[in-house]
């Protein structure tokens, strides 16, 4: 494990994706910590409850929206003393370059991102994971299970079918069917909350993370996320980790993953700002 770079940047805030919790980021949390970081790992506004009474009523997920979500996040963020990294994965990757778009933070990593408006693929294997909430618009209002099946194909496909299933029992919960609505149909909809200015320069050093075996966001998605900030002159990097799922938060090797978002941070973080101009292309 690397050591934390000293400076200004001293806090991390954690943002867990759709059909899990902020208990997703356990590992992260500790690991983080043990480098001497301040790590926050917030709910989304009203999810700060167990795994378990969320399942039994999922009343506060049918809740979220994009625009709440951020919002919240928004709040968080400005009432730290410094800028944080941010930190996503999966929707909390879309709500990271949200955040970022917004000016806030130090520097901001996506882990496996839900993508902003513009990226045009749509992988057969993208559709088939959303497919439980997607195959009937009432489920824009409702907090649509997974069942260990669905999980297993779209979080636990590198993972035997055994350890799928304990993290599906430890870690999932409803999905929010109006948040992957808003996503799903971000295209189709000039005021989309999933846009961002993917031209703007003065923002925040930005790291979208892929996964090689990833069903959710497969890297093809990824990629062309990063691609769409080549309109802007801000720092903008892409890294891919073959073999990783879904779940590469919790999946073996996560500390990997895990080391690498924050070493690149904290070196992006402490860069002049003047230097995290132009200096580095997402590849694609």
């Amino acid at each position: 494990m690397g050591t934390t770079p000293q400076g200004q940047v001293d806090t991390v805030v954690l943002i867990h994706g759709l059909w899990m919790t902020p208990r997703s980021w356990e590992g992260w949390v500790e690991r983080y910590t043990r480098r001497g970081m301040h790590v926050i790992a917030p709910a989304w506004p009203g999810m700060d409850l167990p795994v378990e009474q969320l399942r039994d009523d999922p009343g506060p997920i049918a809740q979220q929206s994009v625009a709440t979500i951020v919002a919240h996040y928004d709040r968080i963020i400005r009432a730290l003393p410094r800028p944080p990294i941010i930190m996503g994965h999966s929707f909390g990757g879309l709500f990271t370059q949200l955040l970022v778009d917004r000016g806030l933070g130090a520097a901001g990593v996506g882990v496996h991102p839900a993508a902003v408006k513009g990226v045009l693929k749509l992988p057969l294997s993208q559709l088939r994971s959303a497919f439980s909430i997607l195959r009937n618009p009432a489920n824009r209002q409702k907090a649509v299970p997974f069942t260990p099946d669905e999980f297993a194909y779209a979080f636990g496909n590198t993972m035997s079918r055994e350890d799928s299933d304990r993290a599906w029992q430890r870690y999932a919960v409803p999905g929010a069917g109006r948040v992957l609505f808003e996503s799903a149909f971000a295209n189709l909809d000039p005021t989309s909350p999933a846009k961002v200015d993917n031209g703007r320069n003065d923002r925040a050093p930005l790291l979208l993370i892929a996964g090689g075996a990833d069903h959710v966001v497969p890297a093809t998605v990824v990629r062309s996320n990063a691609g769409l900030y080549q309109k802007s002159r801000a720092l903008t990097a892409y890294e891919e980790f073959p073999g990783r799922s879904h779940f590469t938060v919790g999946q073996d090797g996560w500390e990997e993953v895990a080391d690498y978002a924050l070493d690149w941070a904290l070196r992006a973080a402490a860069l002049p700002r003047e230097a995290t101009i132009a200096s580095e292309a997402p590849r694609r």
